[in-house]
């Protein structure tokens, strides 16, 4: 059940990233309102979904439960949890409590497309778990050309399964398909370390452009790179 009522002192701690003594001292100088009243104490309980609440005239709010979101990631941006050479995908939401986020399958830098981002632990894990079998689709440009023979030798061999070099166990049974010399669609159950990049690389080949178009029954439908969406309950409980 999802609790709706905080501790003023701590709403505006989550909300603002203030220490809680930071949070008292800017209530005891008037600073906060509540449904546009001035509350000084720190105990008052606000409901974090209905009541309003004000810093100097600017509203306030936290997360009330478990967010999931779709991402449509662009290149240029980290899936970490925080900036190193590049900016992180979280700064492309505009929500609150960014920090309690946590990404469910990375893609690289310069890989665009599906990512889901969320605070409920257990779901991201039933999202990336091979056991769970949600498949996620990869469409790929090639750097060389594969002839009709290559093809078809790395559709059969990808569907068996293959070993890529320092793994000790082959990749599980994917589906491989062509739409021309350079472009390929791949369906995986599972993710180990740039798996698409060094599935190819066994066939001496090289990726030059990877985008996720979907994760299980979750798809981009239209969803412009950069922007997001939350999930709706039926999609969430698909997982």
């Amino acid at each position: 059940m999802v609790v709706n009522r905080m501790r003023l002192d701590k709403f505006i701690s989550k909300a603002t990233e203030l220490s809680r003594k930071e949070s008292k001292k800017i209530m005891h100088a008037g600073e906060i309102t509540v449904n546009d009243q001035v509350i000084k104490d720190p105990g008052v309980h606000v409901d974090i979904v209905n009541d309003d609440v004000m810093w100097a005239g600017e509203p306030l709010s936290v997360a009330a439960g478990n967010r999931y979101i779709l991402l449509h990631k662009p290149e240029g941006f980290e899936c970490t949890l925080k900036a190193k050479e590049y900016p992180i995908v979280t700064e492309l939401i505009s929500v609150p409590e960014l920090g309690s986020l946590r990404i469910a399958g990375r893609l690289d830098v310069d890989t665009t497309g599906a990512l889901l981002i969320s605070d409920d632990g257990g779901w991201l894990h039933r999202v990336t778990s091979p056991k769970h079998e949600h498949a996620k689709v990869y469409e790929l440009t090639l750097a060389d050309a594969m002839d009709s023979a290559a093809q078809e030798n790395a559709v059969k061999e990808v569907a068996e399964g293959i070993l890529l070099e320092g793994d000790h166990e082959e990749t599980k049974p994917a589906v491989l398909e062509f739409m021309d010399e350079t472009h390929a669609r791949l369906t995986l159950e599972q993710g180990k370390y740039h798996q698409v990049k060094r599935m190819m690389g066994y066939f001496g080949n090289r990726v030059t452009e990877l985008h996720r178009a979907s994760i299980g029954h979750i798809s981009l439908d239209g969803l412009d790179k950069g922007d997001s969406r939350f999930l709706t309950e039926e999609e969430v409980a698909k997982f």
